[in-house]
């Protein structure tokens, strides 16, 4: 094993145990290296690594902290990853949205509150008659990361946030192309909102279904 990487599982064995706990500031340097064995260059890199993902901070002038090992700020080095994808896995994208949305869809119509719910239908509403590509792309993010959110669960709110970009250009190429895309869209929006406002979870799982594969299927045929 590379000293970075021992470095990087020792700082992590510590966190993972519980002797290092979210909020809490890591020993000075030169104390860390040595109570872990290790170089004080290794233990450097280390840190840096794991500030990178969101594990550690590193606070000029006042120490390196354990974050809070937030689900949403863990999740945000994935976000990270997700943006080198390539076109040609864009399907597998849109496969793990098809697993995941249902499911915060039908946990947001037993989670979000009445005044949530009306604020999903004010962003249906926002969208106009005959809106461009780009706003119709835009409302659509914000419809399902409301959803998301609402599902109250914010593991699955990050991940689904993770997934946003890679089929955010997929969207906007069926918006182009595809007749009809437009008011399929809202219909199926409206659809959903109906079901959460209305409490079934399952019609809501049901219809979110429909709106995520009809994507899907139609990338299949586009590709």
């Amino acid at each position: 094993m590379a000293v970075t990487d021992e470095a990087i599982e020792k700082i992590k064995g510590m966190i993972v145990s519980g002797e290092m706990r979210p909020g809490d500031r890591l020993p000075r340097e030169a104390d860390l290296a040595e109570r872990l064995g290790l170089s004080r260059n290794s233990l450097r890199e280390a840190v840096k690594a794991l500030s990178l993902i969101r594990v550690l901070d590193v606070r000029q002038g006042d120490g390196t902290y354990v974050t809070s090992l937030a689900p949403g700020l863990l999740l945000d080095a994935l976000s990270f990853v997700v943006d080198f994808h390539r076109d040609d896995t864009v399907l597998e994208f849109f496969e793990v949205r098809r697993i995941l949305e249902p499911s915060a869809t039908a946990l947001a119509a037993q989670r979000m509150t009445d005044d949530e719910v009306e604020g999903l239908r004010a962003v249906l509403a926002e969208l106009g008659d005959d809106p461009t590509i780009d706003a119709l792309v835009a409302n659509d993010l914000e419809f399902h990361r409301r959803i998301a959110a609402g599902s109250g669960n914010n593991v699955l709110c990050s991940l689904i946030d993770s997934l946003s970009g890679p089929t955010t250009r997929a969207r906007i190429w069926r918006g182009l192309t595809q007749e009809g895309a437009v008011a399929k869209t809202r219909e199926q929006h409206a659809a959903i909102l109906e079901a959460i406002a209305s409490r079934q979870p399952e019609l809501a799982r049901s219809w979110a279904t429909v709106h995520v594969a009809g994507v899907e299927d139609w990338l299949r045929r586009a590709l």
